[in-house]
């Protein structure tokens, strides 16, 4: 198994990175991911005449937008009855209806941008893998009918209607929602940079940004001036001065089998390439790909004292090792076939689990992010709700829970890296407590659950 990105290019050409940088835009973003590229594709649909620039560290797609499980789902890091708390019932359905959209939309550009052979709408399925899970299923079903959220609820599935979908052992049933399409988000976002390019934004690739201020971004290389000043750097926000306690850098991680023959695939994953997690409380999340492998993922791996990201930690053994036991336990015949890929990296998490979207229009300063891990299809939301906060434009999408959010700051260290890996403890005791009593962990579900938020 080789520590490569499934999803990586062989044949992509670094850029080189400009000796200096200098000048004037409309617009700087900083960030060259989904929601930095969605939103200048969205200002320069809208307005040709601007001139747009994106500053990006690494190349298009470095972080997480390129790395990640391949889901467009219309999952939110919020919990419904959190956005009914918080907000109230039209606003929660209103988000629900505008992740469901933007499902749609990010399929139809896709097919725009010419890889529609990479997209599968086909749903997602959560599995229940035994009586425990199907009970928290069916409760969280009951409670998106008794909030009347019904842009959110998926269909209770029996054993037999689960299995149909994704044959998993142990499964006794499931809940599906149409609303998740199954990608490659490393030809989706490459896909998306070149769209951007060709309607004359400029992406500067290679260049570290320094500092982010009013009116300017200052950069290794040389200062850049705009009115508006975009930040979209996700996980990476906790490397930037003054930023560190804004978001915590999690680390998920993620293994690929090999191509798997026709026959085998076609028993374990229907043809329509359903994605797949189930009701444990350490997440995990699969799918089959357009290439009849199935790449699957899960969090478990450390968070790392002060903030710290290090390519060092996009590979973790003891994970993918994990990951690889818990695909066989529930495939066993993939006990006869190799896995190929190991890889991973840092997704953003806030202190309230909520992401958000800030402009000022009196300092030109935005912002978009804080995703904790369902970023493919909130990052489009996101860019089209940035685009339309800098325009001006009131749209029903300006007026989301999110637009204006602020998370408070995290907890300085060693308090905060305490709390965070105390959180992925108490997940894995929570499941390992319940596959050994058949019984209900609800102490530690009720724990976890005020902590985060849901």
């Amino acid at each position: 198994m080789i520590d490569g990105c499934l999803w990586d290019d062989p044949t992509r050409v670094a850029a080189k990175a400009p000796d200096h940088v200098s000048g004037s835009s409309d617009v700087i973003i900083v960030g060259a991911g989904f929601t930095g590229l969605w939103t200048a594709f969205y200002l320069a649909s809208a307005a040709p005449q601007s001139k747009i620039r994106i500053v990006e560290r690494e190349h298009v797609g470095f972080g997480a937008s390129g790395r990640n499980g391949g889901w467009s789902s219309a999952l939110l890091p919020m919990s419904i009855g959190s956005l009914v708390e918080r907000h109230g019932i039209d606003t929660a359905r209103a988000s629900a209806r505008a992740m469901n959209d933007s499902v749609v939309e990010i399929r139809n550009r896709a097919v725009s941008f010419g890889i529609g052979d990479r997209v599968a709408s086909g749903g997602w399925l959560q599995l229940a893998h035994g009586e425990i899970q199907m009970q928290r299923l069916r409760e969280q079903q009951n409670e998106a009918e008794c909030l009347s959220v019904p842009e959110a609820l998926g269909s209770l599935l029996d054993a037999a209607e689960a299995r149909a979908l994704v044959d998993s052992t142990d499964c006794v049933g499931g809940v599906f929602s149409p609303h998740c399409s199954a990608l490659d988000p490393g030809a989706l976002v490459r896909a998306l940079g070149d769209a951007v390019r060709r309607l004359g934004v400029d992406i500067v690739e290679g260049v570290p940004v320094l500092a982010i201020e009013p009116g300017r971004v200052t950069t290794d290389r040389g200062i850049l001036e705009a009115p508006i000043v975009l930040r979209a750097t996700e996980a990476f926000t906790a490397s930037l001065p003054r930023m560190k306690r804004a978001v915590v850098p999690l680390y998920s991680m993620m293994v690929a089998t090999e191509p798997l023959p026709r026959e085998v695939i076609d028993r374990l994953i229907a043809p329509s390439r359903p994605t797949f997690n189930d009701a444990r409380h350490m997440i995990i999340y699969g799918q089959r790909t357009a290439d009849d492998r199935i790449a699957f993922g899960g969090r478990g791996a450390p968070y790392h004292l002060g903030s710290r990201i290090d390519p060092a930690f996009d590979h973790d053994r003891d994970v993918a090792d994990m990951l690889v036991a818990t695909l066989r336990r529930m495939f066993p015949v993939l006990d006869d076939h190799q896995f190929t890929h190991h890889w991973g990296g840092p997704l953003a998490a806030p202190r309230d689990w909520h992401c958000s979207v800030l402009f000022e229009p009196s300092t030109g300063l935005g912002s978009a992010g804080g995703y904790v891990g369902d970023g493919v299809t909130t990052a489009n939301l996101s860019g089209r709700t940035l685009a339309d906060l800098v325009l001006g434009v009131d749209t029903e999408r300006a007026h989301l829970p999110w637009v204006g959010h602020r998370s408070r700051t995290w907890e300085p260290e060693p308090l905060r890296w305490i709390a965070i890996n105390a959180l992925t403890r108490l997940a894995s005791m929570a499941d390992d407590r319940e596959a050994r009593t058949r019984k209900r962990a609800r102490n530690i579900e009720k724990l976890l659950a005020r902590i985060l938020g849901h």
